[in-house]
């Protein structure tokens, strides 16, 4: 069998090139998960929205992604503004994922099994003890799990396997039914769609936003949303800094069998992150690269992300290989995203979300949705605007690495 060493599958139709329209309410540049969630919600308030791609929908990050819904899994030190905004979009969901499934007629493969975050031997061991202390002291319903319990709950694990958190909270959906999703109920809510466009820039006129310069013609518009993802930069006017880079990673999945059996949740280790889909699949994901926009999928990489899988789920062994992929995370210098109005008026910025864009998307495009129709962020959004960094002072070269950008904020020159 041949394996299509690629991204997954994109949603695009391959309909008729559509004309680009002269005026719009608000032009969205970008179809990932958080561009087509914000222009949906833009969309069901009424206003007129157009948003532009430079691919096709989801081909940036978000048909890369695992579709985790992980705020639990996914909370580090000093990182409560982070948790709160997770926890509050995690809340979202179900409302996001009825009101998506109804407009759309798509299921989304919305799982509620939980996460498992196991360790594999003593030293993980005292790790996870440290992270279940962590989640104790923020208020998370986490729970500790012996290394019999966890096997209980996923008998295909390595019988070595020595303890577990159970992160009840933390679900997952399915990036390629979710974008399929987005798209139809984006475009039944009267939203225009423009694929293969790419955005050369951002107009203005008289120091505030007038609309959006593609490569098919111009689109007037007095609110632009950039929602490019790693690819950011490449859009910007150029008095604006925003401290947006790609994080490089490679993905693979694997099809499971009635011979091989399957996990039942998520299940996280300290090298990988295993999440088993409806239709059979298995996405082992995911390194961690800064490698800028190199698309390479590498021996490593994929002996990385079998060998962590393998140390887990022995079974995995025998399952074929069906994909393997690459895709870029927009990585903010804090890992945070960056959310709401910029200098220049009218120009909005919804970026940065790292790995979190699907667990985050409900509270990023409601947040939006109320800052440009209603004229101001919801309070748990505030903490994540541009402004809180300094970055003219840090953010001038294409190689800056997660390394000495974190060693800069911490030391004060972003504040």
């Amino acid at each position: 069998m041949q394996v299509a060493f690629s991204k997954p599958q994109s949603t695009d139709s391959g309909a008729p090139v559509p004309d680009i329209p002269a005026a719009v309410d608000v032009a969205v540049v970008g179809a990932g998960v958080i561009g087509l969630s914000i222009a949906w919600r833009l969309a069901l308030r009424g206003l007129a929205t157009a948003v532009f791609e430079r691919e096709a929908v989801g081909a940036g990050a978000s048909l890369a992604a695992t579709g985790m819904l992980a705020a639990a899994a996914e909370h580090e030190p000093g990182c409560r503004d982070l948790l709160a905004l997770a926890l509050e979009s995690q809340r979202q969901w179900p409302k996001f994922r009825a009101a998506l499934e109804a407009q759309s007629g798509r299921d989304i493969d919305f799982r509620e099994g939980g996460t498992l975050v196991v360790a594999l031997n003593r030293d993980e061991v005292e790790r996870l003890r440290f992270r279940h202390d962590l989640h104790k002291r923020c208020g998370l319903p986490t729970r500790w799990l012996g290394g019999p319990e966890v096997r209980a709950m996923e008998p295909g694990l390595r019988g070595s396997v020595a303890a577990g958190l159970h992160c009840a909270d933390d679900h997952q959906v399915d990036p390629r039914l979710v974008m399929a999703a987005l798209r139809a109920a984006y475009v039944a809510a009267g939203g225009r769609l423009f694929e293969h466009c790419a955005v050369a820039g951002i107009d203005l006129e008289g120091g505030r936003v007038a609309g959006v310069t593609t490569d098919r013609g111009s689109c007037r518009a007095p609110a632009v949303v950039l929602a490019a993802g790693a690819w950011t930069r490449d859009v910007l006017p150029p008095s604006l800094v925003v401290p947006v880079r790609p994080l490089k990673g490679q993905a693979l999945a694997v099809q499971t069998t009635g011979d091989t059996g399957t996990l039942a949740h998520i299940v996280w280790t300290e090298q990988i992150h295993m999440a088993p889909k409806s239709d059979g699949r298995l996405i082992v994901c995911a390194t961690v690269e800064e490698r800028g926009f190199d698309d390479a999928i590498t021996a490593g990489g994929l002996f990385a992300l079998l060998e962590g899988a393998r140390r887990a789920f022995p079974a995995i062994e025998e399952m074929p290989v069906e994909a393997a992929w690459t895709g870029f995370r927009p990585s903010s210098i804090d890992d945070a995203p960056i959310l709401g109005a910029t200098s220049i008026p009218g120009l909005v910025l919804a970026t940065g979300h790292h790995r979190n864009g699907y667990l985050l998307a409900p509270a990023t495009a409601f947040a939006i949705e109320a800052l440009i129709a209603d004229g101001a962020l919801p309070a748990v959004a505030e903490p994540f605007g541009l402004d809180r960094f300094d970055a003219a002072a840090v953010w001038q070269g294409e190689n800056v690495t997660a390394e000495n950008a974190k060693a800069e904020y911490e030391t004060g020159m972003l504040r």
